[in-house]
């Protein structure tokens, strides 16, 4: 295993994927096959954060000596307790071995450690220094609040219509979300809205499961599934199983895609 460069997200250490193959001396497709296998038991938050759009770009901006983030486009990051889910799946003697390490060695910051990240000022000029830091960013709170303001001026029209949708108990189809935002300017058509949905985590990418809601997209109420049977030519009486958009999950695609408006890959 080699030398672990330390990630943060929120505060906390965590690992990216092939850094969780690297010490557990498995293949990155493995992990990635043993999450999709066993998503439902997975919580975002909890035992991993994933990045996408936006937030992985900025989170890229934060660590541009990382190459190996270069060409990522989604990122799963994974925590103490997402680690031992995967120990727990991979259930190899070299697992358990490296997850105890990560515990005592990675995930847990020692008293030193953290007084060494923590930059006390030792001198005035150093003192000087950190207050100018703090000053900066204050300026630099500021003008975001302002920019705040003026963006929640800017989004009047959009409160009205997620207010207006929120109260409606009907569910949509997958495909009459996508025509309602391409209505609304965003280039995207059903097929491509559909790998968005895939590729960023609100849909399973496959298996028998393939385009129903991720536990991820049940949580937070935003999709659900519709259930019924149909007849086949045969004769015999066929379960289906129809993906849904909720009234809440309308409001959580206008909010995130009507302001920018951007083409959906």
């Amino acid at each position: 295993m080699s030398q672990l460069l330390v990630v943060e997200y929120q505060g906390a250490r965590v690992l990216t994927t092939a850094q969780l193959a690297d010490s557990y001396e498995a293949d990155t497709k493995l992990i990635s096959k043993n999450f999709e296998r066993n998503e439902s038991r997975y919580k975002e938050g909890k035992h991993y954060f994933l990045l996408s759009g936006e937030e992985l770009r900025d989170f890229k901006a934060s660590r541009q000596n990382d190459d190996t983030l270069k060409f990522v486009s989604i990122l799963y990051l994974w925590t103490e307790k997402g680690a031992w889910l995967h120990a727990k799946s991979l259930n190899t003697d070299r697992a358990w071995e490296a997850y105890e390490m990560l515990v005592d060695e990675y995930y847990r910051v020692t008293q030193e450690q953290a007084l060494q990240q923590f930059n006390i000022p030792q001198t005035l000029h150093e003192a000087l220094y950190f207050a100018s830091k703090v000053e900066a960013e204050r300026v630099k709170l500021e003008e975001q609040n302002l920019q705040l303001v003026e963006k929640i001026q800017q989004d009047k029209p959009l409160v009205v219509f997620a207010e207006s949708v929120q109260v409606s108990e009907d569910s949509i189809l997958v495909r009459e979300m996508a025509r309602m935002l391409r209505q609304k300017g965003v280039d995207t058509g059903e097929t491509r809205f559909y790998e968005y949905l895939r590729q960023n985590g609100y849909l399973v990418k496959s298996g028998s499961d393939r385009n129903l809601p991720t536990q991820k997209s049940m949580e937070l109420g935003i999709m659900e599934v519709k259930r019924g049977t149909r007849s086949g030519s045969d004769g015999v009486t066929h379960l289906t199983r129809t993906t849904k958009i909720t009234g809440k999950g309308q409001i959580y695609f206008m909010n995130k895609f009507l302001n920018k408006l951007p083409q959906v890959q």
